[in-house]
């Protein structure tokens, strides 16, 4: 694949630098009622910020979103937070345009509507409690407590190192120990942006993403990540380009996460970049 394509202040669309991502362009341009817009939040919609409880979306994300909303099938938000705390921190809820949003948090264990303004959610799983009881000691037993902290996700329980005085050692320490301990309660780890989230197995962002893609018939998905944990996403999107929707993978660059830049067909600036791809979208649709 070349070098990426990076956004700039340009209201011009930037182009794709693979031919399945200019496909995937150019059938959401032709038909956009037939086309999901698919995003995380943290790292995509919203900068990352040190304490993810004070992360709020980019202040021209949710213009951005509904002045594009009404223009393609469904806009939907993918991600690892609980869905309500996403729709809390977006500013999601009651914005004109957005009668129809959909949030599938949890890694699409919860599902919030925006024409319902509720949450839809399955039973948590039991292993979740049982780490999170377990953890404090665990990390204070490995010696790893100093500048690690504790994100309590409800059905999930993240582990973060960006506060540590050596953040990357911190992480790659904690990764096997917390594997084992996830393991030994039926959960997972999935690394991220130096956090390490332990969560039940069987659910990510690829089964969630693909489930809701068939669900509204779409013909066409565009999918923005910056993360590790988006890359079951973007393996969705090129299974189902093999199923004959297109797609296009976006990725909102970051110098923390390497492999998501090079799976993708598109490379924008971080979440200023994806709100003005979004942006443009809209204004070629108007």
């Amino acid at each position: 694949m070349g070098d990426p394509v990076y956004s700039t202040s340009s209201p011009e669309l930037p182009e794709p630098v693979t031919p399945a991502g200019r496909e995937g362009l150019a059938a959401l341009l032709a038909r956009p009622g037939k086309a999901v817009i698919a995003l995380d939040f943290d790292g995509t919609l919203a900068p990352i910020v040190p304490d993810p409880e004070q992360a709020r979306a980019h202040p021209d994300a949710v213009p951005a979103l509904a002045a594009l909303a009404p223009k393609v099938c469904s806009v939907a938000v993918v991600t690892g937070r609980p869905a309500g705390v996403a729709v809390r921190y977006g500013g999601l809820a009651g914005v004109p345009g957005l009668e129809h949003l959909v949030v599938l948090g949890h890694y699409g264990a919860e599902r919030w509507d925006a024409v319902s303004s509720t949450v839809h959610a399955a039973e948590p799983h039991p292993g979740v409690a049982a780490v999170r009881a377990e953890l404090p000691g665990f990390l204070d037993t490995m010696g790893a407590w100093r500048g690690t902290w504790i994100e309590e996700k409800g059905r999930a329980v993240a582990v973060h190192t960006r506060r540590a005085a050596d953040p990357q050692a911190a992480f790659e320490a904690l990764r096997g120990p917390l594997a084992e301990l996830a393991s030994r309660h039926g959960l997972i780890v999935e690394p991220g942006r130096l956090v390490l989230e332990l969560r039940p197995p069987g659910m990510d962002k690829g089964v969630a993403l693909a489930d809701y893609v068939r669900e509204v018939g779409a013909e066409t998905v565009l999918y923005a990540g910056d993360d590790l944990g988006d890359l079951p996403a973007f393996a969705a999107v090129e299974k189902l380009r093999s199923d004959q929707v297109r797609g296009l993978l976006v990725c909102s660059g970051s110098a923390e996460v390497a492999e998501l830049a090079e799976r993708a067909d598109l490379v924008v600036d971080g979440p200023g970049g994806v709100v003005e791809l979004l942006g443009a979208v809209a204004a070629r649709l108007a």
